[in-house]
Order: C-alpha cells, then structure tokens, then sequence
C-alpha cells in the first residue's frame, strides 16, 4: 500500500506539471497561483539539495524526482513572468517584477524558516502540507478572479486532489497517526473538491 500511494502520488503530481506547462504555453497564461509557486519551487529545490548533496538521502529516487519535479516547475516560474504581467492593472503593472520577486523570496524565505526549525524529514513534511494548503485555496480563487476557465481542467483538479490525499492518508494514518498531516489532508480535499466542482460548473456554462 505504501508503495502504491507513493507511487499514485509522483504520477499524479506530474500530470498536474504536464498539464500547468502545456496550457500555460498553449494559451500564453500562468496557471499555478504566484505564492503556491513560490512555496513549490522553494520546497523542491531545498529538499532536491538536502537530500542529494547536504545529507544524502537512502531513498535517491524521491530525491531525483524532486529534482525533476524542480525543473518543471521552473518552466512554470517562466510562463508566469512570461504571461503574468497582463493579469496586473495598468496602474500596479510597473510593480509586476518587484513584487514578483519579493513572493519568490518570501516562499523560499518560509520553506527556509521550516527547514532550520525541524529536522529535514519532519520540515519536508510540514512545510509540504502547509504548502498544499495555500495552493488549493489560491487555486480555488483563482479559479473564481479569473473572468474564464482558460488552460484549467478538470483533468490538472482530480490529479491535484488525488496527488495530494495519496501522500496525506500515507503520511497520516498508515506510517503513523498525525493529527497535522490529517488536518491538512481534509482541508486540501475539501477546497480541491470545491475547485472541480466549480470549475466543472464554469466550464459546463462557457459550452
């Protein structure tokens, strides 16, 4: 089981990556939310570099796949400074670079602060969670401020709910009790439920 959750979780994180890369070029968007960006980069970065080089990890494959996971989201970090200044107003667009890069500094400045608070497995799965969290409420409103559906699909929400329970039932429940982690899992679902759902429903009305 824990192989299979391990697995269920790596192959639907990447099609979420797949399909974030794919639409964003394809219809010249940015389609993960700024700040969940910065937190996933800034996450997979650090723990690529802890657990390939500071302490090498006995289990490489997921350190290699956080690698891979770090690369994609850099083709992502480049559709939303390719795209992303049109979503600014003309009066805040000159801030776009700045502020851009001070949530870049902020996420990596937070994933740094959990790093350096907990051991580096406990930190990896704290600020994970909590990262997850962020990222299925921003993308929820996203979903609603954006005035279409554009490059978001149902396909990229069930892949991100499923990618996101599989590790939290792991993590949880099954390798041990952790109230966090369980928390953390039912707000994601409930906010990435919420997500497809209504974008199930803006999609149907855009038809």
């Amino acid at each position: 089981m824990e192989i299979f959750l391990t697995l269920l979780s790596g192959i639907s994180w990447t099609i979420v990556y797949i399909e974030l890369i794919r639409n964003g070029l394809k219809y010249k968007t940015y389609l993960m939310p700024l700040f969940a960006l910065s937190l996933n980069i800034s996450w997979e970065l650090l723990y690529s570099i802890n657990d390939l080089i500071i302490v090498p990890s006995t289990n490489n494959i997921q350190a290699i796949v956080n690698l891979v996971w770090a690369c994609l989201d850099l083709i992502i970090v480049y559709t939303y400074f390719k795209y992303g200044r049109k979503y600014f107003t003309e009066e805040s667009e000159k801030y776009f670079l700045p502020f851009s890069i001070l949530i870049f500094i902020t996420g990596l400045a937070l994933q740094l602060a959990f790093y350096y608070s907990f051991t580096p497995l406990a930190a990896a799965q704290y600020s994970a969670f909590m990262q997850n969290v962020a990222m299925s409420i921003l993308f929820l409103i996203m979903l609603f401020n954006r005035r279409d559906t554009t490059g978001q699909t149902i396909l990229m929400g069930v892949a991100k709910w499923i990618g996101t329970l599989a590790p939290a039932l792991l993590m949880g429940l099954i390798q041990s009790f952790n109230p966090y982690i369980i928390i953390c899992g039912v707000i994601c679902s409930i906010f990435d439920l919420l997500y497809i759902y209504f974008l199930n429903k803006k999609s149907i009305k855009r038809r």
